[in-house]
């Protein structure tokens, strides 16, 4: 009597457990705190739960998880031109996460793939309204511009760019000589202008020299001097008899005077 029970028992509880492992999985979900689960029920939305513990009703619940974490996509290589005709190689990446799990899940069908898209479109897009010279030496302008447009129009899907970054520039071989040719140009007139500028500056001091020795003749015996012992603490076999300039003055002048009358 007893064994007759254990197995009615038995065959009650065999169902149950298989049912319940069947069921089971699908009445409880545990999501992570990143995690949000977009609950629809017979196809109405109900709305977002998470984090933690999450009950479903078997078949007449559906849940959709949503990673809330911060999701990188690199943009491919896009061919561009730019507003002065210079045609460029672009990539970049994008960052960004959900902040409406609901909007990401209802609003658009795949929001990684229509969020990479319109990433693609708008670089295009800015780049071709830029000029070389602003691509290359503003680039945080260029991805500040990036991040706005694209944020404005994800916005919709619950989606936030948080940081678009424009990883290279690749330029035509022709083109990378030209600007290294003018580069190098460039370089030579800053060094011309720095020599006529040194140049300048030194005619300057010799001009105001010679103004301040006209007005103190004294001061041509002083550098006469000094000259002389700069000369005579150099090691050289030469021998220099100083000579007062007082003494040569008069027959500077007579010989001056005898070349005018001739």
């Amino acid at each position: 009597m007893g064994m007759e029970k254990l197995l009615s028992l038995m065959a009650w509880l065999v169902p149950v457990v298989i049912v319940g492992s069947i069921v089971l999985p699908t009445m409880v979900r545990i999501l992570r705190e990143y995690e949000r689960g977009v609950v629809f029920r017979l196809g109405r939305l109900v709305r977002a739960k998470g984090p933690g513990l999450v009950l479903l009703i078997p078949i007449v619940d559906r849940l959709v998880k949503i990673d809330l974490r911060v999701i990188t996509i690199d943009v491919p290589k896009q061919e561009v031109m730019t507003r002065d005709n210079v045609p460029a190689t672009v990539d970049a990446v994008l960052y960004f996460r959900v902040v409406d799990a609901e909007a990401a899940v209802i609003k658009v069908e795949n929001f990684l793939k229509a969020t990479a898209l319109i990433a693609q479109t708008t670089l295009r897009s800015v780049l071709g309204q830029a000029e070389l010279d602003v691509l290359l030496a503003q680039r945080d302008k260029i991805n500040l511009t990036l991040q706005e447009i694209i944020d404005r129009q994800t916005e919709p899907w619950g989606v936030k760019v948080t940081a678009v970054e424009v990883k290279d520039v690749v330029l035509p071989e022709n083109m990378k000589r030209a600007m290294a040719k003018q580069a190098e140009t460039e370089r030579e007139r800053r060094a011309k202008i720095i020599n006529a500028e040194g140049e300048f500056q030194a005619a300057e001091k010799l001009v105001q020299a010679a103004a301040m020795i006209n007005a103190q003749p004294i001061a041509l015996q002083l550098r006469y001097l000094q000259t002389m012992r700069e000369i005579s603490s150099e090691h050289t076999t030469t021998i220099i008899l100083p000579l007062p300039i007082d003494l040569v003055t008069p027959f500077l002048k007579k010989v001056t005077t005898e070349a005018e009358k001739k």
